[in-house]
């Protein structure tokens, strides 16, 4: 049986369990998964594992099982885990659709941008027409990748292509957003973001919205959208779905209330750990001047594999802020940040 190898998510063999329908997939069973789907929903990523893990003890062969185990890990950080949970999504039954998506964001979480691209694309492919909602998360997806891997042209075409399927489709508005400010077309960014905003009012949609606004030079407006995210975030900060790591840069880079910033962020850190959730408690850690921290949790986040802009220009940052200015130089090279930075 093929097996994955450390730094890459490989395509499994069928072997005899993908064959064996489970009798214990009762109505109730199916019923059980839909709840740990709710709590997925709900990010209540805990309890989804420990429900999860008990549905794979009862019935070891049902692949949406293994899909449930592997997003719950992958919420909390807990990557092998997820990578062995969707090594038997492919192994029970090859090319399945749920498993070449979850495989597509290990892939990128592991650093592996371009193999990413290629399961999505995969995933596509076998996508039929009718399903233009999942064909516009896909399509999305392999634009953000596209956009990641600094192909914004190629990006954009996929957003909008993701756009005609669902027009209104609020995260292709999103990235298309991040292709405009890349290309410093600001106003144009607003006005996606605006749409996006209406039509799912979430306090971290409204967060980017202000930011936006801020780089388009509307600052009174910008303001108006930071005091309305603060608050709209704060009303669910102690929930499990929250946006408390959009809190965390709002306090850090917008307030300036560092002590703000790391109370945001070991909420979120006491209990995941997951490679953006390092990133914002390394933050939020050195803006209160607690860099050698700091530097193990971004070293733990970038050790998985990721290639993040973002994730690589607060590791320099961090690493200029300790005096190891080749590694600070490293970082920002790879976040895209020009020399005149360092």
């Amino acid at each position: 049986m093929t097996r994955i190898s450390p730094a890459l998510l490989v395509m499994g063999a069928t072997f005899a369990a993908a064959q064996h329908t489970p009798s214990a997939a009762t109505n109730n069973f199916d019923t059980e998964k839909k709840q740990v789907s709710i709590l997925l929903s709900e990010h209540e990523y805990p309890a989804a594992l420990e429900a999860a893990k008990a549905l794979n003890k009862r019935v070891p062969d049902d692949v949406m099982v293994y899909g449930l185990l592997t997003d719950a890990n992958l919420e909390l950080g807990n990557y092998k885990d997820a990578e062995i949970a969707t090594q038997w999504m492919l192994d029970l039954r090859p090319g399945n659709l749920p498993a070449l998506i979850r495989a597509a964001r290990l892939r990128e979480l592991f650093g592996d941008t371009e193999g990413a691209y290629e399961l999505m694309e995969m995933a596509y492919q076998s996508t039929p027409a009718t399903e233009t909602g999942q064909r516009a998360f896909i399509l999305t997806q392999m634009g953000h990748l596209r956009l990641s891997s600094g192909s914004g042209g190629a990006a954009q075409k996929l957003f909008e292509q993701a756009l005609k399927s669902v027009p209104g489709y609020p995260s292709a508005l999103g990235n298309l957003a991040q292709v405009r400010i890349a290309q410093k077309s600001y106003a144009e960014a607003v006005v996606l973001l605006e749409q996006r905003y209406n039509s799912a009012p979430r306090a971290e949609n409204l967060y980017d919205l202000a930011e936006a606004l801020q780089l388009a030079g509307r600052d009174a407006e910008a303001m108006r959208a930071f005091a309305g995210f603060e608050s709209k975030s704060l009303l669910e900060s102690d929930k499990k779905d929250n946006s408390n790591l959009k809190l965390v840069f709002y306090y850090a880079d917008h307030a300036h209330q560092p002590s703000k910033a790391l109370e945001a962020a070991q909420k979120e850190y006491a209990w995941r750990h997951d490679i953006y959730t390092l990133d914002a408690y390394a933050w939020a850690l050195h803006v209160n001047g607690r860099d050698p921290e700091a530097r193990r949790q971004i070293e733990t986040a970038l050790a998985v594999g990721i290639r993040d802009a973002t994730i690589f220009h607060h590791a320099g940052e961090i690493a200029l802020a300790m005096g190891d200015v080749a590694a600070a130089e490293r970082y920002l090279k790879q976040s895209g940040s020009p020399s005149s930075t360092y």
